[in-house]
């Protein structure tokens, strides 16, 4: 179902796959075995944990009142009024249930908008045609993009030459596509790896506005993880168009995108709609889960936890003389090392976490569940998998250590 979730990208042949229960940042597999999840807590949408009470219990009272009728739920409007007021600079909102949704229905609305087709892109923008559409190309345009190996089979070919990707904090990059081709829209992650440089965001912002083109920032990933809102609130620099997603509804399924007036309105020129997206779950979710994250400051606190498990790896690996990379958001933090056994590397962490007890890989979203005591005994348990991992550089056959086949990277065919 979903590529992140898929066994083989953690530990083949393993990798428990499927849950019975989840609390906290704990998960019961089907035998009923607890594992403490150090790892990507739902795909990060869990910011406060799992089975939040106060959400919960949010979401069953709407169950209990009622989640579908031939009227529409109040609490769209409210959550919309909620996220206009986060933003000011935007007027309006559209809501649906997915990431990849969020994306198509703002690149709907901007072409609408714009009156025009073409559009750049930086970073993962879901699974839909326009996106996929700039693997088209002669080039394996998206293998920067977090898409490695990706073959867009089923992608109309009359798509090519819709989407042109750049590369974050090159500007000359961008500024060459708009040049050269009729750029009506730029999608963009705020960050991922690493933050802005050389005033970068400024100036997409101020070619977006010489060009008259739709600055779009994807913020699915990075909302409410460093800001209480979308992390471009921290660069002073607004785009016309952000979509939210993921952590907003803490696990039930909501995702926002939020405009400018003048922009916004243009989806009354075309048709979007899902009889999904008026379901009353999510946006009950997502306020009972603001109202918790705004209390809680847990933007703060998930980037606090972060920013000492980035830490704690380098200390880590200095103390076994390792080198690795750390990188990511310090709520969505990663390591990784360099040379040809990485892969075979992450593989054994996983391993020989899972045994004890940890579902681990080499990136955690953090959650206000991540207490002290839940991060001292991960690295209680990281040591002597570093201490492997220094022998296998050392000489050691690190495959003579693997009880099974190495972790894949991204796309491969499943036989």
């Amino acid at each position: 179902m979903l590529l992140s979730k898929r066994a083989e990208m953690f530990l083949p042949e393993q990798w428990p796959a499927y849950f019975s229960k989840a609390k906290g940042c704990r998960v019961w597999d089907l035998d009923g075995r607890e594992y403490i999840d150090m790892c990507i807590m739902g795909i990060g949408t869990n910011t406060l944990g799992y089975g939040h009470p106060e959400v919960d219990e949010a979401v069953h009272q709407t169950v209990s009142a009622g989640n579908m009728s031939t009227l529409n739920c109040p609490e769209e409007v409210h959550l919309a009024e909620k996220l206009v007021e986060l933003h000011p600079w935007a007027a309006m909102a559209r809501f649906a249930r997915s990431g990849g949704e969020a994306n198509a229905i703002a690149i709907r609305i901007a072409r609408a908008a714009t009156g025009k087709d073409k559009v750049a892109i930086c970073g993962y923008h879901g699974w839909h045609d326009w996106y996929l559409a700039a693997n088209l190309g002669d080039d394996n345009h998206l293998a920067g993009h977090l898409l490695p190996g990706l073959e867009p089979k089923g992608v109309p070919q009359n798509l090519r030459g819709t989407v042109y990707p750049f590369n974050y904090n090159n500007y000359v990059e961008l500024e060459d596509i708009v040049n050269k081709h009729d750029i009506g829209v730029i999608k963009m992650e705020v960050m991922r790896n690493q933050g802005p440089q050389d005033n970068f965001l400024q100036k997409v912002r101020d070619l977006a506005t010489k060009r008259g083109i739709v600055l779009i920032f994807d913020e699915c990933t990075s909302g409410f993880r460093q800001t209480f809102g979308g992390i471009h609130k921290m660069y002073g620099v607004e785009p016309d168009m952000a979509m939210f997603g993921k952590a907003l509804g803490n696990g039930y399924a909501i995702t926002a995108t939020i405009g400018r007036r003048e922009i916004m309105e243009s989806a009354q020129s075309t048709f979007i709609s899902s009889t999904f997206w008026t379901e009353r779950i999510g946006p009950t979710a997502a306020l009972k889960a603001l109202e918790v994250m705004e209390r809680e400051k847990s933007w703060e606190r998930i980037t606090q936890t972060g920013t000492g498990i980035m830490a704690r790896w380098q200390t880590l690996a200095q103390k076994h003389g390792l080198k690795i990379n750390v990188a990511g958001l310090p709520a969505i933090a990663s390591f990784g090392f360099d040379g040809p056994n990485a892969l075979a590397y992450k593989t054994l962490i996983t391993q020989e976490m899972l045994g004890k007890g940890f579902l681990a890989s080499n990136l955690i979203f953090s959650s206000l569940a991540h207490t002290p005591d839940i991060v001292d005994g991960y690295f209680d348990a990281l040591d002597p998998v570093f201490a492997q991992i220094k022998e296998c550089e050392e000489g050691r056959d690190v495959m003579s250590l693997l009880k099974g086949p190495v972790c894949h990277a991204g796309f491969k065919r499943l036989n």
